[in-house]
């Protein structure tokens, strides 16, 4: 048998975009996958334990994406999956006629596959970001990633360094 033979490539198995956490230990503001959608957690309530049962956690979160109400509930010794969020600052270049934006990662590269958001939440936000970049402001864009998408949340004035 030769050395070859042995090496396997190492993929994306899908179950990195979240980790598990006790249901007891979540808290209002962080983030918990709720019927299928990243949420951050708007409320938590625990139940005590019945004479048959486990204590009970109530969640209630907002999706981050969508900002659609979910609730769920589970024994608060239970695992629970949580996702990772990032949120990282890009420099915007140019927003195209489509609505696609360009943008400038700190190492130089560009990311031209994201949109403005379009739901009705984010009207104020694009408002915002079309009109200081039409006034020629440098803006630095908030874009939060979760479970393999990604969306812009904020915007900001670029500092002069």
């Amino acid at each position: 048998m030769s050395d070859d033979e042995n090496q396997f490539e190492q993929g994306n198995a899908g179950s990195s975009h979240t980790y598990t956490e006790s249901a007891g230990s979540l808290k209002k503001g962080g983030y918990v996958m709720l019927k299928g959608h990243p949420c951050k957690i708007t409320d938590v309530s625990t139940s005590k334990a019945g004479k048959h049962g486990h204590a009970k956690a109530s969640i209630v979160g907002k999706d981050i994406f969508t900002n659609k109400t979910y609730e769920d509930s589970a024994p608060t010794s239970h695992n629970i999956d949580v996702p990772f969020v990032t949120k990282k600052e890009y420099t915007l270049m140019d927003i195209q006629a489509d609505g696609f934006v360009i943008l400038m990662n700190e190492d130089g590269s560009t990311k031209e596959d994201l949109k403005l958001p379009e739901t009705e939440d984010d009207f104020n936000l694009v408002k915002e970001i079309r009109e200081q970049f039409e006034a020629g402001k440098d803006l630095l864009i908030s874009v939060l990633s979760a479970m393999g998408e990604e969306k812009i949340v904020a915007s900001r004035e670029a500092q002069d360094k």
